[in-house]
């Protein structure tokens, strides 16, 4: 398994030039780009950006594997404190500014991880055998969608390196998403993003 260039850590936020805010798609694809070529590896790529309320939602993935790599946030303007990813990640949350996307991305990513060690830096267990199949995954989040939603539907997933990552859609219509261990099957809400905007797909 290819290990990330250890000279550049994967989820560190990086602060662009000044944007005006709030922040567009294709300010959005620039951003995501240019911080794809800061990594300096050849197998990432941009698997999918999605705009939000709040922020620009963006998925990096391994082209040899077809994997998640990691998950990545921008926020369109700076989010106040007290929201999760604001005040969770200090000065990183401000419009403008690429950084690691709060909750399963930062907790459950067992190949590239800013909470490693304490440090921006990458865990290599993407060898360990998860107990949660992709399909099990998928009713659980289901299970939560029904518990907490009216007409919710878990519809596109992406596995990474410890989850995967379900699009959701009520009453036929995307809503947001959430997350699944893939060791405990415990399910994480993504609650920081707003209304769903649109998407631009890459793959």
């Amino acid at each position: 398994m290819n290990q990330y260039p250890q000279q550049f850590s994967t989820q560190t936020a990086y602060t662009q030039p000044a944007y005006s805010a709030p922040l567009t798609m294709d300010q959005a694809k620039t951003i995501a780009q240019q911080y794809l070529d800061r990594t300096g590896n050849p197998d990432l790529a941009v698997k999918e950006i999605m705009e939000f309320q709040y922020n620009f939602y963006i998925i990096y993935y391994e082209k040899s594997t077809g994997r998640g790599a990691f998950e990545m946030l921008i926020w369109k303007l700076t989010p106040p404190g007290s929201m999760m990813g604001g005040g969770m990640m200090g000065g990183y949350g401000a419009a403008g500014v690429i950084m690691p996307e709060p909750g399963p991305n930062m907790m459950w990513n067992i190949k590239c991880s800013p909470m490693a060690n304490g440090l921006m830096g990458y865990r290599n267990q993407a060898s360990a055998t998860i107990s949660i199949s992709q399909d099990h995954a998928q009713q659980l989040a289901q299970a939560y969608l029904d518990s907490h939603f009216t007409n919710a539907k878990t519809e596109m997933a992406t596995e990474f390196y410890g989850y995967y990552t379900f699009d959701f859609t009520v009453g036929g219509t995307v809503a947001g998403m959430l997350s699944v261990n893939a060791y405990s099957g415990s399910v994480w809400y993504h609650s920081w993003h707003g209304a769903y905007i649109q998407e631009v797909d890459f793959t």
